[in-house]
């Protein structure tokens, strides 16, 4: 039996706003939420991403682990997207400012796949199926 019904991934970032508009022109779509402390994007009908401020998630931590925040700038997670044309997804993360880490090569694994970073070092691919 599967109990889980969706997922939702939260990225932790030093500048809500910057990190919500980095994300609406990666995603090329308005949040569903925008409210100070959290901001969601719809990416599919079972995924969520959230961008909650490291401010927010300390307080919510209570000191029983590190705070965010002294991680700043390393890479600390991967969001790995399967599109249908990877050449438009590079294109239009050039655009938005992302930091390009590898460009779109053929892998191993059987993915055209490029990488770059967001505006708190998180890791984005953006893959295509050989």
């Amino acid at each position: 039996m599967n109990q889980i019904k969706r997922v939702e991934t939260i990225f932790f970032v030093a500048h809500q706003e910057i990190s919500r508009d980095f994300y609406q022109m990666i995603f090329r779509k308005q949040p569903v939420l925008d409210v100070p402390g959290m901001t969601e994007f719809d990416l599919s009908d079972t995924c969520k991403l959230g961008l909650m401020p490291n401010q927010g998630i300390a307080k919510i931590l209570q000191g029983e682990m590190p705070d965010p925040s002294e991680g700043s700038g390393i890479p600390r997670c991967e969001l790995y997207l399967i599109v249908e044309n990877v050449q438009l997804e590079f294109e239009n993360a050039i655009k938005a400012g992302a930091k390009l880490i590898s460009p779109i090569l053929d892998r191993d694994w059987g993915d055209k796949v490029c990488y770059f970073a967001d505006p708190d070092s998180h890791i984005i691919a953006f893959a295509e199926k050989m």
